[in-house]
């Protein structure tokens, strides 16, 4: 949804590089470009001024006159007041002190309040409690069979005893759900209501006595963030109407400007709780504000996708990993395809990828992954059999054609396969050997043809990575000779290691697909 601000950010921060020092030309010339991109992607207007005024005044001020790297001072600026227009920091759920915990959605019919229900509870569930959906909606056709769909999906309960499509009375059924919880010993109650096209008196009517009905802890309102300024003004009116107490965007995943993210939080003065994005129940998570403004500065978003790893690799998988790599044990093609089938579960990878630093450089070609490719990658290494996984060196020419032939590959492909698996066992172990891992990196010691000096049995006194001798007689092992455990310390990379170069050409769909 950022991209087209994103990329225009970029593009005037990257005039401001390589300048020693910022004139004031420099400063008024960047803040009305500024202003252009975010009124160009649909940014309230009252947010665009203060926000230009916020961050000229302090590109003006000593912390950039003074700065070793004006340019990168004036990202920070602009990054940091991004993230107080965004609400500063995550708020959480505010719960009941006895259960259970009253959540109440509201919002205009379409902006996506009966999916967010769902998706909200299956969230709750994962953090260890027990939600229930209540189907309040009795307006909207369908809509308490498709809560229902949605609770089957997450798992959790749904009250529902009214057929809705205009049969029923909801301010009941929203009382009688706080009952029923009780005596089901749900903690939780998430309370779907009816929405309108537009804003009108009955609608806020029918949410207001919903809300004297049940004394919700949260109303939420739930905001379709693909509507542009609309939404401002709609979250402006429940919030007077209704009195909510947070906001969830919705459908981040659209191709809209963006603008009404950036406006809603600071126009209503309420925080934004969640972001919801595409339409699986997990595509849902805590809203970030530092996190976003990093999206949308180009910056990535490590943490995001660090808890989406943990997420997605299990602890055991993760302890067997690393036990095997501090053992100096051999990467398998098991290994691979276990890294393969969890990385697939954080979700696309075009998704994953552009959460890393840098990768906006490369939108076009993040666009064009196939994540075809790692299906086929995947039915090759399941047509293998345990003993070839373990070690590829047995694969010989007709083992090759089987595995094509019961992949539905061809030669080709495993070879490809093959080869680049082994570039990987080679960039494993040399990674484990520069950094000092037990086993890794080590060779067979071979007998030399002469006695070293230092004594009977060649001993010779033991020497540091550096060379020279080490504290003690002790030795580091597994460190290569001229490398440097000190420049690690400043993040920097062991000398001779050399980054692999992802090939994106070799994930792009293939002609013939």
């Amino acid at each position: 949804m950022f991209d087209t601000l994103s990329d225009r950010l970029t593009g005037i921060f990257s005039k401001l590089r390589g300048k020693g020092r910022l004139s004031d030309a420099d400063i008024d010339a960047t803040a009305r470009e500024i202003r252009l991109a975010l009124l160009e992607a649909d940014v309230a207007l009252p947010v665009v001024k203060e926000f230009i005024a916020r961050v000229k005044e302090r590109a003006r001020g000593a912390e950039v006159s003074q700065a070793l790297n004006p340019a990168q001072q004036v990202i920070k600026i602009v990054h940091e007041e991004l993230v107080a227009i965004l609400g500063g920091e995550a708020r959480r759920l505010r719960f009941a002190k006895q259960p259970p915990t009253v959540i109440m959605l509201a919002g205009l019919q379409g902006s996506g309040k009966t999916t967010l229900a769902g998706k909200l509870a299956q969230w709750l569930k994962g953090q260890g409690h027990q939600p229930m959906l209540v189907a309040a909606d009795l307006q909207r056709p369908n809509a308490v069979g498709q809560l229902q769909v949605l609770g089957g999906r997450a798992g959790v309960e749904v009250y529902a005893p009214e057929p809705g499509n205009g049969v029923g009375d909801p301010v009941a059924v929203a009382r009688d759900s706080i009952e029923h919880a009780r005596r089901a010993a749900r903690d939780i109650v998430i309370v779907d209501t009816a929405g309108r096209l537009g804003i009108d008196a009955e609608m806020m009517a029918q949410a207001a006595a919903i809300r004297d009905a049940i004394q919700p802890d949260e109303i939420i309102f739930v905001v379709d963030a693909m509507v542009g300024q609309d939404a401002v003004n709609t979250a402006e009116a429940f919030r007077d109407g209704v009195g909510i107490t947070g906001v969830v965007l919705a459908k981040l995943d659209g191709d809209a400007r963006g603008g009404a993210a950036l406006s809603v939080r600071h126009v209503t003065g309420k925080p934004i709780l969640f972001a919801s994005t595409g339409e699986k129940l997990s595509d849902f998570d805590v809203f970030h504000p530092d996190r976003m403004a990093s999206r949308i500065l180009g910056m990535g978003d490590v943490l995001t996708l660090i808890e989406q790893a943990e997420a997605a690799f299990e602890e055991e998988q993760k302890e067997r990993m690393t036990a095997k790599l501090l053992g100096g044990e051999t990467f398998t093609l098991e290994d691979f395809l276990d890294q393969i089938t969890a990385v697939r579960r954080m979700g696309p990878i075009a998704n994953v990828l552009a959460m890393m630093p840098g990768m906006g450089q490369i939108k076009d070609q993040l666009a064009d992954l196939d994540e075809r490719h790692l299906d086929r990658v995947t039915a090759i290494i399941r047509s293998m059999t345990p003993a070839e996984r373990a070690n590829p060196k047995v694969i010989n020419g007709s083992r090759r054609l089987r595995i094509a032939n019961g992949s539905g590959t061809s030669v080709m492909d495993v070879n490809q396969l093959l080869n680049r698996f082994a570039e990987a066992q080679k960039m494993m172990r040399q990674m484990g050997g520069m950094m000092g891992l037990p086993g890794a990196g080590r060779r067979k010691a071979t007998k030399s043809k002469g006695k070293r000096k230092g004594g009977k049995g060649g001993r010779s006194r033991a020497v540091t990575a550096q060379g020279g001798p080490a504290r003690g007689g002790a030795r580091i092992p597994g460190l290569p000779p001229g490398f440097d455990p000190s420049a690690l310390a400043g993040g920097g990379l062991p000398p001779g290691f050399k980054l692999p170069k992802p090939d994106f050409n070799k994930l792009t769909k293939r002609k013939d697909d």
